[in-house]
């Protein structure tokens, strides 16, 4: 069987201060993803939550 291209994509989540990241997925799907994502994180080098925004990923 061959599989269907999913609605999640693996987007990364960077705070351009450090340089800290995470990975998580977004729905492309979804009216309420289009455009880029930020949530407030947990920086580890600032030791404090601040402002994530989405980047590319690497390929």
């Amino acid at each position: 069987m061959a599989s269907k291209k999913g609605s999640k994509e693996v987007i990364k989540l960077v705070n351009k201060e450090t340089g800290i990241y995470y990975t998580t997925t977004k729905n492309t799907k979804s009216e309420n993803t289009q455009g880029k994502l930020s949530f407030r994180k947990y920086d580890r080098k600032l030791r404090k939550h601040v402002m994530f925004t989405e980047a590319k990923m690497p390929h």
